[in-house]
């Protein structure tokens, strides 16, 4: 089967250039899709902004089943999304999972220009439809100087919503399913004026899962619009998330060798996931609008508000935690900007302030009922960052970006079942994060850019008040400086697209995950990491004449080369300096071609090959490499502007034995999530 694999990527490009033996099979108008980027709100075209920012469009959305972002993002080079078990997500940009068990750290996550990211560093990603999104941009690397506090860049989630000059109603109804009783429900209506548009979209979606106790079931409701007065916009956004899965937690080698669909079993006086139903229920309501004012010819003035309350319950093996998360947040930024015939000028100024306030219960379980109080913390987060940042273009050709922020994080936390609570206090100093980068066009098709960029990343609220119960107040922040050089561009009539970079990132006070003997997690600073690594991405269209059959044809290819290392890393009487990072592969190669019709039949096929992974950081225990083949067949049917859409695949044709969310440094080796095996999915979209 590996032969295969081989096989198959290796024709794929003499597949591609031996169409026709002509370049008279090429239409000369079919290039690849050229887009702007929001990203440092540049505002330019893809290849002439200087950072690595990798675009995912709706057509690489529809690439596989429309139930999970996972395969989506894993295409990125530089990006790494894992599933531990249906709906619990962690996503990792050019950096370790050191530090993130599950969920997102070390990244800002943005939706429509608004934080979903919480002044806790905590980003319930989870929460999103991937069917409510158009668009996402991911800004690799440090990004603090405009985004606050991160260390691996920035997530931009884009929802679009346009007006029109002739009011129109559009509505859509979505269903698929698939296995291990996967059943998806979308409907959305949509009204877009000369001046206003609206929608209202709902989802849901369950599973069986495919091990023990990974049930899923997810229902969102959200509705979003936008406004266009005389020199404004109004945009708001809305939407209600009731999510609940469970957890089959991790398990050894030789389980999953023996049944990958075992859930984490009883060990000693400790019990197993199936015992005390562990899960995880999550009902959040978020709450926005963002306004941009056009002041005058040069300045314009973007604010936003927000809010949400999450009510989280936790069913652990060792414990039952119930919080209640009510979090808000402001933001302004001031927009200059002027232009003459050979050069344009822009300087943006701005601050975001967040807070978070959490009631946090932990409870025994009993079974999977909340037995005995153990203790009730009160912890309030606040965080806020101002920046600067200038952009200067010079006759299209030269690009001068530099930015500065100034990143402030504070916690006051207080043990209310003490007989005496105490409020305790911990400030993160503030501190200056700059970014500086240039780039130059060889010529109208072709950048050449380099960078250097500070990063900062202070623990997140899960960190500093952990699953064990303990409070770690003596928890630093994570910083380190990134030296980035690129090219990018468009040759061939722009038909090939390529990004390739070369980054350089020292990271100094790692935090890292450590579990007592229970299996509860706490955080420890671990000295520096080393993350170097190169990432190629590399797009070709072929469009054929109107007398060809297959009507259009693309191949790409991503590869993500990162051979990070622990520079100065001692754990008692152990140095792990010099190791490999806990949790990174070294080689991520993801291939992939798409093939349409002119009967409006399309093909996609993709291929992730992943190389092993170290799962302990004395590199003694690693995860074997994989071969993941994904494929999609539709047909897609327009009538009188109803649109008929029928499709179907498979995941995992190979049927590998894999982990895909690994828990790194477990107890009792318990470093294993199987995913599941081959498994199958269809649908049909009726959109009028």
């Amino acid at each position: 089967m590996k032969g295969f694999v081989v096989i198959l990527l290796a024709a794929l490009p003499y597949t591609v250039f031996s169409q026709n033996d002509s370049s008279q099979s090429f239409n000369k108008d079919s290039v690849l899709q050229e887009v702007s980027v929001a990203a440092f709100h540049s505002q330019l075209k893809w290849k002439a902004v200087p950072a690595a920012v990798a675009i995912v469009t709706q057509a690489d959305m529809g690439r596989y089943a429309n139930t999970s972002l996972v395969p989506i993002f894993n295409t990125v080079p530089g990006v790494r999304m894992e599933e531990r078990s249906p709906a619990s997500y962690r996503l990792s940009v050019r950096g370790s999972l050191l530090r993130s068990p599950f969920g997102v750290r070390n990244l800002k996550v943005y939706w429509n220009d608004i934080p979903l990211t919480d002044a806790g560093g905590n980003t319930y990603l989870n929460l999103v439809d991937m069917n409510d999104l158009s668009s996402a941009e991911i800004i690799k690397g440090p990004a603090a100087s405009m985004y606050g506090a991160n260390t691996g860049g920035a997530v931009l989630l884009q929802s679009a919503l346009n007006t029109g000059n002739e009011p129109r109603h559009h509505f859509t109804v979505g269903y698929s399913g698939g296995s291990f009783g996967l059943f998806q429900q979308h409907t959305s209506w949509e009204y877009s004026g000369k001046t206003f548009a609206s929608s209202v979209q709902q989802t849901h979606q369950q599973s069986d899962g495919y091990r023990e106790q990974s049930a899923t079931r997810k229902d969102v409701l959200k509705w979003q619009s936008v406004w266009h007065l005389k020199n404004q916009e109004l945009q708001f956004l809305l939407f209600y998330t009731d999510l609940y899965y469970q957890t089959p937690g991790g398990i050894t080698l030789a389980q999953m060798q023996l049944n990958p669909k075992l859930s984490r079993q009883t060990a000693g006086t400790i019990p197993g996931s199936v015992q005390q139903h562990a899960s995880i229920y999550n009902k959040t309501i978020f709450g926005a609008v963002h306004d941009e004012i056009k002041l005058n010819e040069h300045f314009v003035l973007k604010n936003f508000l927000s809010g949400n309350h999450t009510s989280f319950t936790n069913p652990f093996i060792t414990n039952y935690e119930k919080r209640g998360e009510a979090n808000f947040g402001a933001g302004t930024n001031l927009v200059y900007q002027t232009q003459t015939s050979h050069t344009r000028f822009q300087w943006i100024n701005g601050a975001e302030w967040l807070y978070n306030h959490s009631l946090i219960s932990d409870f025994g379980n009993r079974s999977g009922v909340a037995d005995t109080v153990q203790f009730k913390d009160d912890i309030a987060v606040t965080q806020w960052f101002a920046f600067s940042q200038a952009q200067y273009i010079i006759d299209d050709k030269w690009t001068v970006t530099a930015g500065l922020s100034l990143n402030n994080q504070s916690f006051q936390y207080k043990r209310l079942t003490d007989p005496v609570p105490v409020s305790l206090r911990k400030n993160i100093n503030s501190v200056l994060t700059p970014r500086l980068a240039f780039l130059y066009r060889l010529n109208k098709e072709v950048s050449l850019y380099m960078l250097a960029a500070k990063g900062f990343s202070p623990p997140a609220l899960a960190e500093v008040r952990p699953s064990d119960g303990n409070y770690y107040g003596d928890l630093g922040a994570e910083y380190g400086w990134n030296y980035e050089a690129g090219i990018k561009g468009e040759i061939f009539d722009r038909r090939l697209q390529f990004d390739v970079a070369a980054y350089f990132f020292s990271l100094q006070n790692a935090i890292v995950r450590r579990a007592n003997t229970n299996g509860a997690e706490y955080f420890v600073n671990a000295g520096g990491t080393k993350q170097n690594g190169i990432e190629t991405l590399i797009k070709y269209k072929l469009i054929q004449t109107s007398h060809s059959f297959i009507k259009e044809w693309d191949v790409w290819s991503s590869n993500s080369y990162q051979p990070y290392r622990f520079t100065s890393y001692q754990q008692t009487t152990s140095n792990y300096s010099g190791n490999e990072l806990t949790g990174v592969p070294q080689n991520i190669w993801v291939s992939g071609m798409d093939i349409e019709t002119r009967k409006n039949v399309y093909l996609h096929l993709s291929v992730n090959a992943t190389s092993s992974l170290p799962l302990t950081d004395a590199n003694d225990v690693y995860a074997d490499a994989y071969q993941l083949i994904q494929i999609k067949w539709g047909y897609h049917h327009m009538n009188n502007g109803k649109n008929w859409h029928l499709y179907m695949g498979i995941d995992n044709l190979l049927n590998q034995m894999y982990s895909l969310g690994n828990d790194i440094n477990a107890v009792g080796k318990r470093y294993y999530n199987p995913a599941s095996g081959r498994n199958f999915f269809a649908g049909v979209q009726f959109r009028f």
